[in-house]
């Protein structure tokens, strides 16, 4: 087989075309996979507008640092708006937004889906 400049010899050549590229995937699935972003999703949404304390209190020992972090990379994602008062003490209520609503419907199934796993079903 003639090597052309798209093609590598250790690179198998796909020849079904009805195989399904998760390619797409790698950058959300990046995101979705650190630690609590999945859940901050689903908390967020849950109680809207969420205060940071309030989402801090649904994880328990969760340090401050990495919560912030995931705040900080789901508003960075477009997932979450963020919103900050200026008021005494200083007040930021976190909201879905269109796409992070989308998100966290669609992780309903899955999410079905793990309790059922959970079940021994």
């Amino acid at each position: 087989m003639a090597e052309t400049p798209d093609s590598s010899p250790d690179v198998p050549e796909i020849q079904n075309t009805e195989t399904t590229c998760y390619c797409p995937l790698g950058g959300v699935m990046d995101l979705l996979s650190r630690r609590y972003a999945m859940q901050v999703i689903c908390v967020v949404g849950a109680i809207e507008p969420a205060r940071y304390g309030e989402i801090e209190e649904t994880f328990g020992e969760v340090s401050s640092s990495t919560l912030s972090t995931r705040l900080d990379d789901l508003v960075e994602a477009g997932l979450l708006s963020r919103e900050q008062y200026n008021e005494i003490p200083p007040r930021v209520e976190y909201e879905l937004t269109e796409k992070g609503e989308e998100l966290r419907e669609r992780l309903d199934p899955l999410l079905e889906w793990a309790e059922e796993q959970d079940d021994g079903t």
